[in-house]
Formats: structure tokens, sequence, C-alpha cells
């Protein structure tokens, strides 16, 4: 890998677009035959939205979702029309006429909402396109299903929203046999029997991997599409990204020596380290310090001290002496150590350890399928 890096980069993040694809292929054929849509908030969870939806795009992905109108308005900028994007906050307060005019449609979450984007609706003379959220137990977003039976009986509401999709969201589905998942799934198909007819979704990537009973018109997966399985039978995704860093300075410190701000490490016995340049300002979590690893060469190498916002400092005493040199780079995501095992030892979740990765990272995006391959040293 080292020889595609740009020299004026310390790290590298290589994302797989053909493994991306490859998973909404898995879930698209799973969940069939409702339709699979893609979460691409947070600008495609770290990844790039831009590059990752595109690919999505190709891969027949026609529904898109993300939180909030700015990420539609870049999305759309970057993807073009044609595609339905759904914004799953719904709107701030003044931003109506700006969804309506790009033909973006908002998930109303609440009264107030669903009040602003009907006088919306009134002020064009016709009914505007939106989607409508049942808050069946997350206690988040949406509102009451009774509240759902009452719009349903409300003429001037059907003149004024026409209602694109009735959804929900699911807490617990990263535990199967949750009660949490059978109760949410009552609620909703009341909230459902108000509104017959109206394309429903309940299931996000978790949910996907339920039975079929949660999956109705449209499914939502976010994480699992970057290769993350949300719960145990979600086995079958393929990783998609690997991160990587490079030996900046390589030093033999003797027993005694304090490692890092504050000395949390001090060596009990002559060891050899290594200075990574990579830190907090990247996104490697500072939890890790004197708990997290890189790896190279299949060997687990401990880090070393406090991470800094710029470095962090690792054990190489375990290797050969001519096995790493300054300017070479170890493994912190890849074959070796996952998402999953990172966000472990750092008590987080994969979600947490993506959306921070940042853009000081050369990012390398290949694509296995179309051997098309794409370098860029900022987020798309």
């Amino acid at each position: 890998m080292a020889t595609t890096i740009c020299p004026s980069y310390s790290t590298c993040l290589t994302i797989d677009l053909g493994a991306i694809r490859a998973n909404y292929r898995t879930i698209a054929e799973r969940i069939a035959p409702a339709e699979c849509g893609a979460v691409v908030k947070a600008d495609a969870y770290g990844l790039g939205a831009a590059k990752v939806a595109s690919a999505l795009l190709a891969e027949g992905c026609r529904t898109f979702f993300v939180a909030q109108l700015t990420e539609a308005v870049a999305l759309q900028d970057a993807i073009g029309i044609g595609s339905t994007i759904f914004i799953l906050n719904g709107l701030d307060p003044g931003c109506e006429a700006m969804c309506a005019s790009r033909g973006f449609i908002p998930v109303l979450n609440s009264l107030s909402q669903i009040e602003h984007w009907r006088a919306t609706a009134r002020q064009h003379g016709i009914p505007l396109p939106a989607a409508l959220q049942v808050d069946s137990g997350m206690s988040r977003l949406g509102i009451d299903p009774e509240i759902a039976g009452a719009l349903a009986a409300d003429r001037s509401f059907k003149r004024e929203v026409s209602l694109r999709l009735l959804m929900t969201h699911l807490a617990c589905t990263d535990e199967p046999a949750h009660p949490a998942n059978a109760a949410q799934l009552a609620r909703f198909q009341t909230a459902r029997s108000y509104m017959p007819g109206v394309p429903a979704s309940a299931a996000n990537s978790g949910g996907s991997f339920l039975s079929p009973d949660f999956h109705f018109d449209l499914v939502r997966p976010g994480i699992a599409l970057f290769g993350v399985p949300p719960q145990p039978d979600a086995s079958v995704l393929h990783p998609v990204v690997r991160l990587a860093a490079r030996v900046l300075q390589i030093r033999d410190v003797p027993a005694g020596e304090g490692v890092g701000y504050g000395h949390d490490y001090i060596a009990r016995e002559p060891r050899r380290l290594a200075t990574l340049g990579i830190g907090y300002a990247d996104g490697w979590p500072r939890h890790l310090s004197d708990a997290g690893a890189a790896w190279h060469n299949g060997m687990r190498l401990p880090i070393a001290g406090r991470i800094s916002m710029d470095s962090l400092t690792i054990d190489i005493s375990a290797l050969a002496a001519d096995a790493i040199s300054e300017g070479d780079f170890v493994e912190l995501v890849g074959p070796s150590q996952s998402l999953e095992q990172v966000a472990g030892e750092a008590g987080t979740i994969a979600y947490e350890i993506l959306t921070r990765l940042g853009r000081r990272h050369q990012r390398i995006y290949v694509d296995r399928d179309r051997t098309e391959n794409s370098a860029s040293g900022v987020n798309p």
C-alpha cells in the first residue's frame, strides 16, 4: 500500500466501493421484494457521500436518506436529480421553501413540522410530498400512532400533503430476540392500519436481518453497507475500510523512561518504540491510550502511553530489528483489526470510529468490480 500513498500524508484511508456495492446487493437480495434504499447521512458515515452514493446509484439504488437539508443539497449536487432523497430529521423552521424547490422529501417528526409543511403546501397551492415518522417505542423522533390516525381522518391533510412513506425506527435490532422489536412492530402496524396503501418502512441495518415481517416496502440500511455487522447473523458483509499510519520515528528507551504526556507509560525494561503520525485530531480515539494497538505482518503492537493530537507511540519490541523502518506503514484497521475490535477497545461503537476519521487522511477509493481507482486528499 505504501507505494500508492502520497508522501505528504502520514495516514491512508482506503475505501472499497466494490465492497459497499456487494453489501448493498446482499441486503437487497435478502429483503426482496422490498426496495433497498441507502442511508448516507453524516457524509456516508464519514466515507464520502458523493463517492458512495454514486457507486450505489450505479448498483441500482434510487432512494437515499440523509439527516439534514444541507446534506440533501450536497448529495443532489453530486449525483444529480432522478433519485429520491429523504431528510430524516425533518426541517428546521424556515427551510421548507428550499426543500420544496429542490424536490426533497422531509420526514415529518412532530406536529410543528407537520404544520409548517402544510402551510408551505397551502402557499404553493399543491400537495407537497412528505414522509411521516411514527414513534413506535424509541422515544426519539416521531408522532404517536394515534396522531397518525387523526391525520388520516383529516381531509385537509390529504389535500396538502402527498404522503410517500410511513416510517418508524427500531431501537433494538442488534438484539434480534429483544422484546422491544415485537412491541415496536405491533405499534407500527397500528399506525399502518390508519393509512392503508401508504408505503411503509421500519427496518434499518439490523432490521434488514430480522424476519420479513419487519421489511415492509422499503428498508434503510446504513452501517451495514459499510461492512459493520449490525447483529451476529450479518457476518456475510464485506469489510469496506482500511486505515494505515506512517512510522515517523523509531527510538530505543531504557528501563524507567516515561513515554508521552503525563508519563502514564513507564518502560519496565528497555523497549523499542515507534511514533506514528496519527492522533485524536485524525479521529483515533484517545481512549485507546495504553489500550489499543497497531498491527504489522500479523503482530500486535500495543499503544504505549497517551495518544496525542497528531501522534501516538507503539511498542515494536516484539519485531525483529529490521522488520520495520521509519516511513513504513502499520495497520490500524484492516485484516488484523476490524472496526468493531477498535471500537470495543475504545469503549464505543463502530459508527463513532467511522464518523470521526476526518479529513486529514489521504483517501484512496478502490472498486474491485470496475477496476476504477481514484485517490484524493480530501473528502469529496
